[in-house]
């Protein structure tokens, strides 16, 4: 029978509450709703929907089905049940692996089969198991992390087949006990007899050289490895020469070359290394790391600090951005020159300003005006009237939902990791802040899972009282590959960044999950703003003026305050201690502003704690008596005439009021006009005025259209489980599209172009093409006519299954959606 029709079959048999638990678990199922248990069969057999179920599974799982992979076929009907799995997992139990199968039958990964052909009574009684059609594609080719067998690789390896049978002539006469072949196939067979046991493998490494047995334990976890000239190198069998391990073990077909730089340890060379087990190390339950502790009250203080500190340094960018904006490269991005600027501002590196560039545009504090291409605050920006608790709050739930990967600014653009939509960067480059090489789907549910992680391994560490375990990226990451193995790479690509982003906001506190980490990672917000509006300090509304021109900030300024010290003063220094130094030119920047001496003075007067130093009141007044002594306007032309009674009528004339005409001198007349515009309303009144052309520079200035007001970020977790409704939806329809019982009949056809027409017509092609079957296809031409055709699949790949046709002698390439059905034939290609 068919896998996907066994498949279906066992799902339209479960109960409710089992389709329930499914469906929570595996929610791409339905999604969209599948109208029969033969659709959802197929889905659930698809490969992506496999892929993604894998992703979940914790490592036992995965050693127990992966293990059953190897030891299973579906097209001679072999299943295995828990007790042939044992044999093969070392430290497991009957009890486990068949508890295991269990919840990989109800995820729908593994269904129930027929006890495979001769087994005993005793064996038959015991429950058998299949995995479903897709695994192998998902799983890949080095399953556990063992390679192919001795006659895949002869089938798939054309050089390794030429040589083979040669190799093994030779391992014959050289006195191993290994019977001659005269076949590639005959001879692959002989080295995997020879090689079976890991008794007869330890009796052929008893001769090897020295450092083989530490280059075969490199092996462990992965079958192919690169080896220079691995061809060439594998060509003689050396007998008491002095060779190396490689080459020794090349000779003796130990190591398989697949090409000219990489070698495959077969199968079974890789299970006799690991004592006859396929799994080696099988435990139930995660490793538990080594932990330090730190006190709770350093931790506290160090995620309040942090958060102050954040707090304020997001202020600083906005403050900075408003001043002047954060321009973009051609190719998207902020370039290096202005990140140097703004860390310049900051008084931090590069590195530091991109993350916290990327924190507020991922936040909304920043967004990109699309007629300057800068990066500019938005108007009328809530965030900076809130309190300081909900500020962070905003920035902790945009750092939670956000699609960016913050600490990817200025790591190399990695060639083999393509960003988003398969973009790859050119080699050499780094990535820009606020460019789409930052751009990580998956990082809100890596998040997710680390802030989760993080919250286990503190509730599981046993510290003493007052104590807090210290966590690192190793920890996380460990119990990351056990928890989720199959998602081990993207967490071991983005977790020490995603840990220094959650000290930046105080969810770390002295490498400590915080008290506020635990609350955001247990979905409490509300209990994490009570906490933080507890503990964080109050802002300061007063700094402390020194006699040498400076004002020294004695904690954490208002916003308000920081931002108006900024104006007149430049600060210097990090932390909750800022020196802001007043010099001639930060004050006449703040004149510059509008301000004025009075104002300054009352200013400080009103937010300083001590009085106002006498040499800070004589800069302060010397420098504005000094100002505005010469003038600077914009204008793009003049009107020069010695007739001051004809400017004035210009000026008061109704057809010049778009010029903008401003009187400058008694003969002189400022435009806001170019000159040919200004020339040419001056001929419709009849005048006569003459178009002096200087050489000059006109510098226009494109006002950026106001972006509407940004909204409060709310964080919704990444749903692991469909609504409630919905499942409940679909078990209605699928319980009215199933009434028949199972097991009553024949499965009704496939509706053509259907999912489940598509899933079989795949399943059928797949198995053709392992064992060489011919298949007969109906097949729709552009014209809409459909012809039968008896055709041998070879290959199928991104859309489109490559046939032979015996009677032409031909190969063709024929799209999937063009074929309505295929059906297998007992016939075989020879």
């Amino acid at each position: 029978m068919s896998l996907i029709r066994a498949l279906s079959k066992e799902l339209q048999a479960r109960s409710d509450e089992s389709l329930r638990a499914l469906f929570s678990a595996r929610p791409d199922l339905i999604s969209p709703g599948v109208p029969d248990f033969a659709a959802l069969a197929a889905r659930a057999s698809g490969r992506v929907s496999v892929q993604r179920a894998l992703e979940r599974l914790n490592r036992p799982q995965m050693q127990v089905l992966e293990t059953l992979h190897l030891c299973t076929n579906a097209d001679t009907g072999h299943s295995a049940s828990a007790a042939m799995l044992k044999k093969l997992i070392n430290g497991s139990s009957v009890a486990a692996v068949d508890r295991l199968l269990h919840s990989l039958q109800e995820l729908a990964l593994v269904h129930r089969a027929d006890p495979p052909h001769g087994a005993t009574p005793a064996a038959a009684k015991q429950r058998h198991y299949l995995p479903v059609g897709s695994l192998k594609d998902v799983i890949g080719i080095y399953p556990a992390g063992l390679g192919r067998s001795y006659t895949e690789l002869v089938r798939l390896q054309p050089a390794f087949a030429q040589r083979v049978v040669q190799l093994v002539g030779e391992l014959h006469r050289a006195g191993a006990s290994i019977s001659p072949a005269t076949t590639p196939m005959e001879a692959a067979l002989s080295l995997q007899h020879w090689t079976a046991t890991p008794e007869s493998l330890q009796q052929i490494l008893a001769t090897a050289p020295d450092r083989t047995a530490a280059l075969l334990a490199r092996f462990g976890n992965w079958a192919m490895g690169a080896v220079p000239q691995a061809q060439r190198r594998a060509s003689v069998l050396h007998e008491g020469a002095d060779v190396g391990p490689v080459d020794w073990l090349l000779a003796r077909g130990l190591l398989v070359p697949l090409d000219a730089a990489h070698v495959e340890l077969p199968h079974s060379v890789g299970v006799s290394l690991r004592g006859g087990f396929v799994i080696e190390n099988f435990s139930l339950t995660p490793p538990v790391p080594r932990l330090g502790n730190t006190s709770a009250g350093l931790r506290r203080n160090a995620a309040l600090g942090a958060i102050a500190e954040t707090l304020r340094l997001v202020g600083e960018v906005l403050y900075t951005v408003r001043e002047q904006p954060l321009a973009t490269l051609r190719s998207g991005g902020v370039g290096v020159r202005e990140m140097k600027r703004l860390a310049d501002s900051l008084r931090m590196d590069v590195h530091e300003a991109g993350v916290l560039a990327e924190l507020c545009g991922m936040a909304g504090l920043l967004r990109l005006d699309v007629d300057s291409s800068a990066w500019v605050q938005p108007p009328q920006l809530e965030w900076l009237s809130l309190p300081r608790q909900e500020q962070w709050l905003w920035l902790v739930n945009a750092w939670l939902a956000s699609e960016r990967a913050p600490s990817l600014v200025g790591q190399p653009v990695n060639a083999a990791a393509p960003g988003p939509a398969g973009h790859r960067g050119p080699a050499g480059t780094t990535i820009n802040a606020l460019s789409a090489e930052a751009q990580r789907p998956d990082a809100p549910v890596v998040r997710k899972r680390v802030l989760e992680i993080l919250h286990e391994l503190t509730l599981e560490a046993v510290a003493p009282d007052g104590q807090a375990p210290v966590l690192n990226a190793a920890a996380v990451l460990e119990r990351a590959e056990w928890t989720q193995p199959r998602m081990a790479r993207r967490f071991s690509s983005l977790i020490r960044g995603i840990l220094a982003e959650a000290e930046m906001l105080g969810l770390i506190g002295s490498g400590a999950l915080s008290q506020l980490g635990a609350a955001i990672a247990a979905e409490q917000p509300d209990d994490a703003l009570g906490i933080l509006g507890e503990h964080l300090p109050a802002a300061l509304q007063h700094v402390l003026l020194q006699a040498d021109l400076t004002a020294v900030a004695p904690g954490y300024l208002d916003p308000e305050l920081s931002e108006r010290l900024l104006t007149m003063a430049t600060a210097e220094g990090q932390g909750p201690a800022t020196i802001y130094r007043f010099s001639v030119t930060s004050v006449r920047r703040a004149l510059d502003t509008g301000q004025d001496a009075a104002a300054m003075l009352d200013f400080l007067r009103r937010h300083s704690a001590t009085a106002i130093p006498q040499p800070l009141q004589y800069l302060i007044e010397d420098t504005a008596a000094r100002h505005s002594r010469l003038r600077v306007g914009a204008a793009a032309s003049f009107i020069q005439s010695e007739d001051e009674a004809a400017l004035l009528e210009l000026l008061n004339a109704p057809a010049m009021a778009g010029l903008g005409l401003v009187r400058i001198a008694p003969t002189v007349v400022v435009s806001h006009a170019a000159p040919r515009e200004t020339a040419q309303a001056l001929r419709g009144l009849g005048l006569a005025p003459v178009l002096e052309e200087a050489a000059s520079a006109i510098v226009r200035l494109r006002r950026s259209t106001p972006a509407p007001g940004s909204g409060r970020p709310v964080y919704t977790a990444p749903r692991t489980a469909p609504p409630e409704a919905d499942i409940e939806a679909q078990l209605a329809v699928l319980r009215a599209n199933g009434s028949r019982a199972p097991g009553s009949g024949a499965h009704p056809p496939a509706a053509p172009g259907s999912e489940e027409a598509t899933q079989l017509g795949l399943e059928t092609l797949l198995k053709a093409i392992r064992l060489r079957q011919r298949v007969i296809m109906n097949v729709v031409d552009s014209m809409g006519n459909a012809t039968r055709e008896t055709v041998v699949p070879v290959a199928v790949n991104g859309g489109r299954v490559r046939v032979f046709d015996p009677d032409k002698e031909i190969e063709r390439v024929l799209s999937i959606h063009r074929i309505i059905d295929v059906e297998a034939t007992e016939e075989l290609f020879q």
